[in-house]
């Protein structure tokens, strides 16, 4: 990461007093990027719980992105009032297209006076100049999301050009009762999992979401994979072997500060995956019964997981089987560029 003049010069921000635009100056920056996130997370209807040590951990594995060059915080007065970050990746799929990613937040009591509109189009900016470096024959696109509850996030990206092409979605199943009863098919059997097992079950998720949508080769590496915090108690995860191959998971996890925020007992069961050739076979719905009595056995009183909901393997529908329910749409938002 090669650090660099720190102030910024944003040709499109609004005249307000006081208000400047600088670099990332390191972890110093990190309790006023959580402070920024949970100030906004109640008015963008948003459930999180952030720590200045979540964010270190996530930002030490960063990819495709220096911070250094790649964020943008406003200040008002020199106290930090909004930031944000953009990052690339290359889909395995398709066209291959170069996807440059952009996401920020600024402060409920500082929007609506074009600081978040100045922040996007520097981001842009910034985005083109890393595409120049890549191969000219792949198309490109900026991308970001906005959730259902994001009103004035989806009103920037609508008036800057973005189009909605794909949705994702939060389910929770609100209770922990009536989990049915599916045995696994014969052969295939779940396993207590083992250190030595992790490199495998992250090389299986990688290969199972190969043909989603938007899949790229960096979205997850070995070292977030295991560095990742809900995923420090492998006891909950849930993995179907036939002989020495994995061919299914469900790897569940508990987030205490959590439930502790808001009042509730609820687990996740995410990173739900089959082998392709093992598929239509009820192994998933069997992992994901398996898992919620893991839960129940904790202590949890619901479930919850994402997905898209244009998935092609019938995941959506697989889960409103399974008794969970949409409680939250997010937007994928793209617009093409040219260098």
């Amino acid at each position: 990461m090669q650090k660099t003049e720190e102030r910024i010069h944003v040709v499109d921000a609004p005249d307000i007093p006081g208000l400047t635009f600088r670099h990332f100056r390191g972890e110093v920056d990190y309790p006023a990027m959580v402070a920024v996130i949970q100030g906004s997370k109640d008015a963008d209807g948003i459930e999180r719980v952030d720590t200045v040590e979540e964010i270190a951990r996530y930002y030490a594995h960063l990819q495709n992105c220096d911070p250094y060059r790649d964020m943008i915080f406003a200040e008002m007065n020199g106290k930090v009032i909004g930031y944000g970050r953009v990052w690339w990746a290359q889909e395995a799929n398709g066209e291959k297209p170069y996807i440059y990613r952009l996401i920020g937040w600024v402060l409920p009591e500082w929007r609506g006076r074009g600081i978040g509109t100045a922040m996007l189009r520097w981001q842009e900016a910034r985005l083109r100049e890393i595409a120049r470096s890549h191969a000219r024959e792949y198309p490109r696109f900026y991308e970001s999301w906005a959730a259902d509850t994001e009103k004035s996030r989806a009103r920037m990206f609508e008036r800057e050009g973005y189009q909605p092409v794909t949705y994702t979605a939060d389910m929770v199943r609100p209770h922990l009762e009536d989990i049915p009863d599916l045995p696994l098919p014969e052969g295939i059997e779940v396993r207590p999992v083992q250190p030595e097992h992790y490199r495998a079950i992250w090389e299986h998720d990688k290969e199972a979401f190969r043909d989603h949508w938007g899949y790229s080769e960096d979205e997850l590496s070995y070292e977030q994979f295991i560095d990742f915090p809900p995923y420090q108690d492998p006891s909950l995860w849930r993995v179907a072997w036939h002989g020495d191959q994995i061919v299914g998971q469900v790897l569940s996890f508990i987030v205490p500060e959590e439930n502790e925020a808001y009042g509730r007992k609820r687990g996740y069961t995410e990173a739900i995956a089959v082998r392709r050739e093992y598929r239509r076979r009820g192994i998933a719905s069997a992992l994901i019964a398996l898992s919620l009595r893991a839960l129940k056995e904790r202590g949890m009183e619901e479930a919850a997981l994402g997905v898209h909901t244009e998935n092609l393997t019938g995941a959506f529908q697989l889960y409103e089987k399974m008794g969970y329910r949409v409680v939250k749409l997010y937007t994928f938002y793209r617009k093409p560029f040219e260098v």
